[in-house]
């Protein structure tokens, strides 16, 4: 009976986890972010926009104790389990993606610890979203402060959100500030 209450328990968080990774995926394709904001429309824009929802993501289950905890690296697994997939399906060979995913998660971790701090100050994360999202590319001060207002906002309302919604796998973001 142990064994399955673990099965099931697994099957639970896996599914938990694969609908708030889904929500991140949803809304990082939202037009607003690349045509009034001005992320890169390619594969590194796209995965610069994801990896700052799945920090979001990450921070609030972090700060929700244990009972997040598993949930939280299970959205970190998924995330790269599906850039491993979607790397495969690009055609990268499979010598290649191994490489090419630890790339990516050293990448993500460099952007989490860049965007931890910014979360309490708005030029801190204006500066870090310079950096990573836009990696260095001309943005206006007005773009940059939207965006991190972006960022800020749905920080605090992911910290509203409740655990229990979470560990169902519900999340919401909303719409993109726009200068």
């Amino acid at each position: 009976m142990i064994g399955f209450n673990r099965r099931h328990r697994r099957r639970q968080i896996e599914g938990a986890a694969h609908g708030l990774y889904v929500a991140a995926v949803e809304q990082t394709r939202q037009p607003d972010f690349y045509l009034r904001l001005g992320v890169a429309d390619n594969l590194d824009g796209r995965f610069d926009l994801l990896a700052l929802h799945i920090f979001l993501l990450l921070n609030r289950l972090g700060h929700g104790g244990n009972e997040l905890q598993e949930l939280s690296q299970a959205v970190f697994d998924l995330m790269f389990a599906d850039m491993d997939q979607n790397l495969r399906e690009l055609g990268v060979s499979d010598l290649a993606v191994g490489g090419r995913v630890k790339t990516m998660a050293s990448a993500f971790y460099g952007r989490v610890a860049a965007y931890e701090p910014g979360l309490a100050d708005a030029e801190m994360m204006a500066g870090a979203l310079a950096r990573n999202l836009y990696r260095g590319a001309e943005v206006s001060p007005a773009v940059l402060s939207a965006m991190a207002a972006y960022v800020r906002r749905e920080a605090a309302a992911l910290a509203g959100q409740s655990a229990a919604d979470l560990k169902e796998g519900r999340v919401h973001f909303g719409a993109p500030i726009t200068p």
